[in-house]
C-alpha cells in the first residue's frame, strides 16, 4: 500500500484500489473541522479526483467518534457577514468536491457524527453506522444560533425528506442508530468488526443511491411548500420566538424558497453568514464555550469514586441518589424509616426506565440501595446531606456522620442557602465540609454549585469538582455566602414577582413578562416548581441578610400547605402536572413589569461580582445560565449588562427606585472595573 502523510488526514490504497481516508486531528481527542482541516481535505480530494480509486472510505481514528462538527472557536473571529460567507463557501466547495468524485464514497461512522461531520457524511454516496449505544447523528447548529452551512439543509432534505430532516434540524436533536436507519440517514448498521468489510462491499458492488420517498418529494413541490413551511413555522413558534432565536425560522425560509434548486447552497451560505454575526449566535457560542470551561474545572483523576451515600430521601436527596446510580455508581440512601425512602426508590425506577434500556435498567436499580441504618456512610467516597433546612438538625447529623466516615471521604451539604461556616463547627475537622448544591429537577438541571469557605483546602475543592465530572454535571466553584450564587441572583427576581402578585398583577402577566424577555419559565411557575417551602426558606435568609421583605403571598401559601407543583397547588393549581392559567390575564401587564423582574437580578449580579462570590464574570454568567436557565441567547446577565450599557440600566433602576422603593437602590458594584471588561 502507498502511504501519504498529512497533518490531520492519512490515506492508503489497498489491493482492490479502494482508498481509505482516515481523519485523525493532530493533538486532539476529538475530530473537528477547522479551516486547516478543510483545506487539507480539499487537497486530498483533488488528488483523488486526478487519479480516481475504485472507491473511497472516510473513517475516524478517534475512539470518541467520527466528527463532532466545526471548530466553534473559529466562529469568534468572524466580524462581518462577508467574512462568514467566505469561510462557509470554502467549506461547501470542499464537500462539493467529495460529492462529485468520479467514484463511489462511504462515510464509515462510529460514535457521534454531528454538524459539519454529518454534512461531510451526507456528501458521500453511502453511510455505514457502527450499531452501538454511542452512535449519534445530528445537525444541532440551531443550539448555536445558526443552521447547517456546508450543504446540510440541502442534502438532508433531499436524502430523507423534509419531515424527517426538519424533525432534527429545527430543534437540534440527535438521531440514534435504528431511527437513523429507518429514516434513511444511514444505509447500513453493522457491528464494529464488520464495518470495514461492509464499506468495502458497498464500493465493490454499489447499490442504487437512496433519496427521499416519493411522498416526501411531493411535499417539496412548489405549490405545496408554502403550506408545509407554514405548519413548520407554527411548530417552531410554539417553542421559541423569531426575534430571540432566528435560526430555525431561517431553515424553514431557505427550504420554502429554494428547495429543489442548486441555488440553495449559496443561499444557505448567505443565510448562515448573517446568523453567525447576529447577537444570538455570538451569545450562544459564548454559552457553548462557557460550558466547556465548566467541564474543564474538574478532573476525574482527583477522586476515585465508587460509592455515594446520600442522607435525606426527599425530592432533592432521592433524586441526587437516583442520578448517581444512573451514572454508574453504587449508592446508599438513608432516611429515618423505610416509608420515607420507598417513594424515592420508586421515582428512581421511573428515571432508569426513561433513560436506560433492557438489562441496564435492572443494573441501575441494583446499584441504588435503601440504607435506613446509615451503614453506607462508613465506606462511601462521598457523603451528601440533603435533609431539611435546619441548622441544628444538620449539625446533629454531621456529628453522627463524623464518627462513621473515612477521613479522606467528601462530606457535602446540599443546602440551598445556609453558609458552611454556620454548619461545620461541630465537626472534628470543620474545613472538610463542602457544599454540593444541586438544582431541581436534578435529572434536567446540569449545574452543581461547589461551595467552599475561604479556608477550605484546595484538595477538598478538587475532589468535589471531580465528583461533579464523574456524574456528568457542570460545576461552578462558589464562595460560601448567603444564597451562594444562583439563589442569590434568582431570589430577588422571584420575590419581586411575588410582590407584584401581592399588588394584584395577574400571575399570568407576571410570567408572560419574563417569557417575553426570554426566560424559559415565568417566575410564578418557577417558584411552584422549586417548591414554595424551599422559596420561603431562602427568602428568610434574604430577609435576614439583605433586609428584604418576604412576600405575603408566599407565607400564606406555605402556611396553607400549598407548596406548588408537588402538592398540586401553589401560585397556580396543577392538573396532570401542568399549571392552569387564564391566558387572557397575561395581557394585563404594566409597562414597567419586565424591568421590575429583571433589574433586581442584574443588581444582585453586580453585587455578587463585587463581592467575588465567584472568581470572574464568565463563571457568574455560566452559573446563572446553567443554574436558572437565564435566557441563553442573551449570553448571561453580565454579558447582557455590557450589551445594553451600564448607564441605561442604572437609569432604569433609578426610575424603579422612585416608583417602587428602596429595594431598587443600585448596588455600588455598578462602578466596579470587573463589570466594564469587554465581553469574553
Amino acid at each position: 500500500m502507498a502511504n501519504t502523510a498529512q497533518t490531520d488526514w492519512r490515506i492508503e490504497r489497498d489491493a482492490d484500489d479502494i482508498a481509505w481516508l482516515c481523519f485523525d486531528k493532530a493533538g486532539a481527542s476529538t475530530n473537528v473541522l477547522s479551516g486547516q482541516v478543510m483545506l487539507e481535505l480539499g487537497e486530498q480530494l483533488g488528488a483523488l479526483a486526478a487519479s480516481p480509486p475504485r472507491g473511497l472510505v472516510i473513517y475516524s481514528a478517534k475512539q470518541s467518534g467520527f466528527i463532532a462538527g466545526a471548530d466553534i472557536k473559529e466562529f469568534t473571529a468572524l466580524k462581518t457577514p462577508q467574512d462568514a460567507f467566505q469561510m462557509i463557501r470554502r467549506g461547501q466547495l470542499v464537500l462539493e468536491q467529495l460529492e462529485k468524485l468520479p467514484c463511489s464514497s462511504v462515510a464509515l461512522i462510529n460514535g457521534f457524527c454531528l454538524g459539519g461531520g454529518l454534512e461531510l457524511a451526507l456528501a458521500c454516496r453511502y453511510r455505514v453506522g457502527i450499531d452501538d449505544d454511542r452512535l449519534s447523528l445530528g445537525l444541532p447548529e440551531v443550539k448555536l444560533g445558526i443552521h447547517p452551512g456546508f450543504g446540510g439543509t440541502v442534502r438532508s432534505t433531499r436524502l430523507v425528506g423534509v419531515t424527517h430532516a426538519m424533525s432534527f434540524m429545527l430543534n437540534g436533536r440527535n438521531v440514534h442508530a435504528h431511527e437513523a436507519l429507518q429514516m434513511g440517514l444511514v444505509d447500513r448498521l453493522v457491528t464494529g468488526d464488520n464495518a470495514k468489510q461492509t464499506a468495502r462491499a458497498l464500493l465493490l458492488n454499489p447499490p442504487p443511491v437512496k433519496s427521499a420517498p416519493f411522498g416526501q418529494k411531493l411535499l417539496a413541490f412548489g405549490p405545496l411548500r408554502p403550506f408545509i413551511a407554514g405548519m413548520l413555522t407554527k411548530q417552531v413558534a410554539s417553542r421559541v420566538r423569531r426575534d430571540h432565536y432566528p435560526a430555525p425560522y431561517a431553515i424553514i425560509d431557505l427550504w420554502k424558497k429554494y428547495a429543489g434548486s442548486n441555488a440553495m447552497y449559496v443561499q444557505e451560505a448567505h443565510s448562515i453568514a448573517r446568523l453567525m454575526v447576529h447577537d444570538t449566535a455570538r451569545n450562544l457560542v459564548r454559552v457553548f464555550l462557557l460550558q466547556d470551561r465548566l467541564k474543564s474545572l474538574g478532573r476525574k483523576s482527583d477522586l476515585a469514586l465508587k460509592h455515594v451515600h446520600v442522607v435525606g430521601a426527599g425530592t432533592m436527596g432521592g433524586d441526587i441518589a437516583a442520578w448517581c446510580a444512573l451514572r454508574g455508581f453504587n449508592v446508599t440512601l438513608q432516611d429515618r424509616e423505610e416509608r420515607y425512602v420507598q417513594p424515592a426508590i420508586a421515582r428512581a425506577q421511573k428515571l432508569f426506565e426513561k433513560r436506560l434500556k433492557g438489562e441496564d435498567i435492572r443494573k441501575a436499580a441494583t446499584r441504588l440501595k435503601m440504607d435506613v441504618a446509615g451503614d453506607g456512610a462508613r465506606d462511601a467516597d462521598v457523603v451528601i446531606e440533603a435533609i431539611f433546612e435546619d441548622v441544628e438538625a444538620k449539625q446533629a447529623l454531621y456529628k453522627a456522620l463524623d464518627a462513621k466516615m473515612r477521613s479522606d471521604a467528601i462530606l457535602a451539604t446540599n443546602t440551598s442557602s445556609i453558609r458552611l461556616e454556620a454548619l461545620r463547627d461541630v465537626l472534628k475537622d470543620p474545613q472538610r465540609l463542602v457544599g454540593l448544591h444541586f438544582f431541581n429537577p436534578v435529572a434536567k438541571m446540569p449545574l452543581v454549585e461547589v461551595i467552599h469557605a475561604d479556608d477550605t483546602p484546595a484538595d477538598a475543592i478538587a475532589k468535589a469538582l471531580a465528583f461533579t465530572r464523574h456524574i456528568d454535571k457542570l460545576a461552578v466553584p462558589v464562595r460560601s455566602s448567603p444564597g451562594f450564587l444562583v439563589n442569590r441572583i434568582l431570589m430577588p427576581y422571584l420575590m419581586e414577582a411575588m410582590l407584584a402578585a401581592d399588588q394584584g398583577i395577574p400571575l399570568e402577566a407576571i410570567d408572560q413578562a419574563a417569557l417575553d424577555y426570554g426566560m424559559p419559565m415565568g417566575p410564578a411557575e418557577l417558584a411552584d416548581t422549586v417548591g414554595l417551602d424551599v422559596c420561603l426558606s431562602v427568602s428568610r435568609v434574604f430577609a435576614r441578610e439583605f433586609n428584604k421583605k418576604i412576600p405575603d403571598s408566599l407565607t400564606t401559601l406555605v402556611a396553607a400547605k400549598k407548596l406548588g407543583r408537588k402538592t398540586g397547588e401553589g401560585f397556580y393549581k396543577y392538573q396532570d402536572g401542568k399549571p392552569l392559567k387564564d391566558r387572557s390575564s397575561a395581557q394585563q401587564m404594566p409597562a414597567d413589569l419586565q424591568n421590575r423582574l429583571i433589574l433586581p437580578m442584574l443588581n444582585e449580579t453586580v453585587a455578587a461580582l463585587r463581592e467575588r462570590i465567584v472568581a470572574d464574570a464568565d463563571l457568574l454568567d455560566a452559573g446563572v445560565i446553567f443554574g436558572t436557565g437565564f435566557a441563553p441567547f442573551r449570553g448571561g446577565p453580565v454579558n447582557y449588562i455590557r450589551a445594553v450599557g451600564i448607564a441605561d440600566l442604572k437609569l432604569r433602576l433609578e426610575k424603579l427606585l422612585q416608583q417602587h422603593g428602596q429595594r431598587f437602590q443600585a448596588d455600588a458594584g455598578w462602578n466596579a472595573p470587573a463589570l466594564k471588561e469587554p465581553k469574553a
